[in-house]
């Protein structure tokens, strides 16, 4: 268990994951959390993490910076997420491992396992077929920063744990029309057409595909649970063990948001993979289970999107 004088370093501290856990670790009494902008910070200099680190100390981190985005930006610039996000992940492990940190959580993405895993996904499927084409690069640094996490704990016996979460949403999110994930570009999209007037929005795919959407503040509770009670080289799922299709989805956060139009599907926009829903018996087994319904949820996003103009912009 941390201690709450504990050194606790949350690495990407201004996103909606790093935001969602500084919030929960000050809410149950935290009180020595160090954070820094990516101004103060670049975790893709190494010189600069490993100075960082030396000076700093910390105890416990919780890694949560990464580059981020939906089908679009996964697809037009996988170089990008697989240089940075490999990058930083590294940077941080390592100096972490240098400077005998205690414990650290790697945070990934469900978008790790294979893109016909067996459904519900199982920690277990890790690696046994190929992934997912849009956003292969993102997957392979994630899986390079779990394995790397595991390899430390074979070979110097480090207590370095790594969480999967399903798809998230919620206060603090990325409303951009093309760069964003799909819930908040829905958000974005009925919003517009509301204030509009518009009699029908288009929304792509075919919206079959079948998803998990889980609340960044579970997630974040869920993340200090597995700091102060799992210890492993597996990783664990995070979600909430129900799915819904994409049009069931775009129904409900046009219901949410007031938009009473036609929605119309444009096909010739990819689906990604067809269903991805992961297995969390284990972390149920552990413990912890979580707590905002998406209907709920999406009306908290819909707020924090309502009272942040600039982040909407982005």
């Amino acid at each position: 268990m941390m201690k709450k004088s504990a050194k606790i370093y949350v690495a990407g501290h201004r996103g909606m994951v790093g935001s969602a856990i500084v919030r929960v670790l000050s809410k149950k009494g935290y009180q020595n959390i160090i954070t820094r902008t990516h101004k103060e910070l670049d975790l893709c200099r190494q010189e600069a993490v490993e100075e960082f680190f030396g000076e700093q100390k910390p105890e416990y981190v919780f890694l949560a910076a990464a580059k981020v985005g939906g089908i679009v930006a996964n697809s037009e610039s996988p170089a990008d997420f697989m240089y940075q996000n490999t990058i930083l992940e590294m940077n941080v492990i390592h100096s972490a491992w240098k400077n005998n940190c205690k414990k650290l959580l790697f945070l990934g993405s469900s978008c790790i396992y294979p893109k016909m895993a067996p459904q519900p996904i199982r920690e277990q499927c890790l690696l046994t077929s190929e992934l997912e084409k849009t956003n292969e690069a993102y997957a392979l640094a994630k899986i390079s920063g779990l394995k790397y996490c595991e390899y430390l704990n074979i070979q110097y016996g480090t207590d370095y744990i790594s969480a999967m979460p399903t798809n998230l949403y919620g206060p603090n999110d990325n409303y951009h029309p093309m760069h964003s994930h799909v819930l908040p570009a829905l958000i974005r999209r009925f919003h517009e057409a509301k204030e509009s007037g518009l009699d029908e929005v288009t929304c792509w795919g075919s919206g079959t595909p079948l998803r998990e959407f889980l609340f960044v503040d579970d997630l974040a509770d869920a993340s200090l649970f597995l700091m102060n009670h799992y210890s492993g080289n597996e990783t664990v799922n995070v979600g909430t063990g129900k799915e819904l299709t994409i049009k069931e989805l775009t129904d409900l956060t046009a219901k949410v948001i007031g938009y009473s139009g036609r929605i119309k599907w444009d096909t010739t926009r990819p689906d990604g993979t067809p269903r991805k829903l992961l297995d969390v018996s284990k972390l149920e087994k552990l413990g912890w289970k979580y707590k905002t319904e998406l209907e709920d949820g999406i009306g908290l996003a819909y707020e924090d999107f309502l009272n942040n103009p600039v982040r909407a912009e982005r």
